[in-house]
């Protein structure tokens, strides 16, 4: 079990509609499922919230858009994750959805400005294109 998951019994992974996990943990595709699924695990732990009330959100996300999206189930399931963790923060108050709006900008110019095959590293946002 990885060091996030080891934060969250499996009752608790057990109890988180439609997570995808094997004994070794949570599945994931991309390295930002991983990340998402880590912060949601590590805002629990510190207390912002508890792992019920996240599995509320998430089900109402997953409710909410169901037959919604078409494509890569485990990828449109993290893209749900993503959205109900921003809902819970933004109404936990820890971050507002401005905020939340704003460093996502800041990670797209990021991107924009990094060369390709570069790590992409925040503080690229800042460079002015030539």
């Amino acid at each position: 079990m990885s060091g996030a998951t080891a934060m969250v019994d499996n009752s608790q992974l057990a109890a988180t509609p439609s997570l995808a996990f094997t004994e070794d943990g949570p599945i994931f595709a991309e390295p930002w499922q991983a990340q998402a699924f880590a912060m949601t695990v590590r805002l629990s732990a510190e207390g912002h919230f508890t792992w019920p009330e996240w599995v509320q959100y998430l089900s109402a996300e997953i409710a909410a858009e169901e037959a919604a999206e078409a494509g890569d189930p485990l990828d449109i399931y993290y893209r749900q994750w993503l959205v109900a963790l921003e809902k819970l923060v933004a109404d936990k108050g820890l971050a507002s959805a401005a905020e939340m709006t704003g460093r996502k900008d800041d990670w797209r110019r990021a991107y924009l400005n990094t060369p390709h095959g570069k790590p992409i590293e925040l503080a690229a946002a800042n460079i002015k294109p030539d």
